[in-house]
Parts: structure tokens; sequence; C-alpha cells
């Protein structure tokens, strides 16, 4: 076990050093630069330049940047907010903090509602019941986020009033009302698909029919045994949706006007502030990795079945 972790995290480590690697190459493979306006000129460019490093060569400027990162520092600012640290403006003026709450809100009504859906559709399956929940939960997988907030943006707060156009810092429950259901929509009728497709898989196994032939009541059936391992499944969509669900929310957040962290990472690209965009992909990266990491010992846990065992791995 101890041998296996290891090895994910060393693992875990190469894969961030290369996409930060890549997204920097990327980043400077764009032609321009970020201090390039109609009034700047070559001289301004280039004494910008000199006091950023970025006039240095390629792979000293990435080196700078991962030894940076290694000791904790994120850079500073280039144009969003020139001068200011990417710590603070990440961390210490609550963009990332407003993209976690938002985003494990609607990670936990996801879970918490699609997992039940996907249980009843299975249990329920051949019914209306079945086909109501597979017609809702389609729909919910085709139709794109931002057309589900701008509609119940138009329906609740425009035309009934009862909610604010406006979700801001989510200081209040109702601000999390639109921006949660818009985010949470889509993962939550896809965990309830994959759900019920593992659940049906479950139920006819043997050792479910050896169940019924003892006499264990079906709720009991579908609770103690079918669900154990019909997560598994979920548990390995939970990984990358966990992380992406957190810093994925741009356009939620565009739409109720929320300072987040997936918002502002869109802004920097556009304005080509390099630190920002190194940083902003370094913590979605980390949060990817680290999820990916933890499903895997999740598995485990979930089922002592699963080996992991440096030999098999």
């Amino acid at each position: 076990m101890g041998i296996y972790i290891l090895k994910r995290v060393g693992a875990a480590i190469l894969t961030m050093l290369l996409i930060i690697t890549i997204t920097f190459f990327l980043m400077n493979a764009i032609p321009g630069s970020p201090f390039l306006t109609e009034k700047s000129t070559p001289q301004m460019i280039e004494l910008a330049n000199q006091k950023y490093g970025l006039d240095k060569p390629l792979i000293i400027q990435l080196k700078n940047y991962i030894v940076s990162y290694l000791k904790g520092d994120l850079g500073t600012s280039l144009k969003m907010q020139e001068g200011t640290s990417v710590n603070d403006i990440l961390f210490h003026q609550g963009k990332f903090q407003l993209s976690i709450k938002l985003g494990v809100a609607a990670l936990v009504l996801a879970i918490a509602v699609g997992i039940p859906l996907g249980c009843i559709a299975a249990y329920r399956r051949g019914t209306w019941i079945d086909g109501l929940l597979r017609v809702v939960t389609t729909v919910g997988v085709a139709i794109p986020t931002f057309v589900l907030a701008t509609t119940l943006l138009i329906l609740l707060a425009v035309k009934l009033g009862w909610l604010s156009t406006i979700s801001g810092s989510l200081e209040d429950a109702k601000s999390y009302v639109m921006p949660v259901i818009s985010l949470s929509f889509y993962y939550m009728c896809y965990i309830a698909k994959l759900m019920r497709t593992s659940m049906l898989d479950a139920i006819n196994q043997d050792y479910i029919r050896t169940a019924r032939a003892k006499g264990v009541k079906t709720k009991w059936i579908v609770l103690k045994h079918a669900l154990r391992n019909s997560l598994i499944p979920v548990i390995t969509y939970l990984g990358p949706v966990t992380a992406g669900i957190i810093t994925g929310s741009f356009v939620v957040e565009s739409t109720f006007a929320i300072p987040g962290l997936g918002k502002y990472f869109v802004q920097s690209v556009l304005n080509r502030d390099y630190p920002i965009i190194m940083a902003t992909t370094a913590v979605l990266s980390a949060m990817v990795i680290g999820m990916n990491l933890v499903v895997d010992i999740a598995y485990k846990i979930v089922d002592p079945r699963i080996s992991l065992s440096a030999k098999e791995d």
C-alpha cells in the first residue's frame, strides 16, 4: 500500500511538471506581448520584459517558474493587477474561495441527488418512473450549461423576480440557488445514468440472486450489497469531476457575475497575463491529479477485492 502510494505520488509530480512545461511553451508560442498596447513603444516593451524577466531564454524562464512554485511563490501579475502577487490575487482576494464554495455546493447536490435517482431508476426499471428519469437525465446531459444558466436567470430572476440576477460573492442562501443548479445539473444527470447502469449490472449478479434466495428483503439487497459495488464507476467519475466542477465554472461565474477563479482565468488568458495563466493552470492541474490519487485509494475502501500492491500495478 505504501509503495503504491509513493509511486502514484511520484507519477503525479511528473505529470504536474509535464503540464507546466507544455502550458509554458504553448503560452509563449502565441505571437505578441502582454505589454503591447496602442501607446506602448518598443523601448517600453523591452524595459517591461527586463523588469519581469521575460527577456531571458525560455528554458531559463521555465526553470524560474518551477523553482518559484516549489517555494510557494506563484509570481507577480503583469497586467491585470500589475505588481500584485498572484498568491494574493488567487487566494487572499477570495477568488479561489468563491470557486471552492460554489463547486463544493454543486458537487454535494450532484452526488446527493444523482446517486438516489440512479438507484430508483434501476430498482423501478421498466416502469414509468424509470422512463421519466431516463428522459430527464438524457436532457440534462445534452443541454449546455450556459443554456440552463440563462434559462434560470430569465425565469427565476427576470420573469418571476424570486432571485437576484447577480449572485455576486455568494453571501446568502438565495445567491447559491441558480449557480449551483446550473453547475451541478449536468453532473447530477450523468451520475444518475451511470449509477442506473452500474446498479442494473450489480442486481443481475449471482450474489444478489443468492441473497434473494435466502429471503433478504429487496431494500437491504439494494442498499447493502448492490449499492456498494455499483459505486465503483461513480467513484471513478467523481475523481476528475470534483476538480472540474470546482474550477471549471467560468461560464456560470460569468453568467451570474461571480468573481471566482474560473472567470479570472479566462480574463488572464485574454490579457496574456503569463504568471496568472501558469498559476491557475498549476492549481487546476494539482486538483485534478490529487483527486485521481484519492480515487485510486478509495477503490480499496469500497471494494477490498481490488489490489493496490506494487506488483500488480
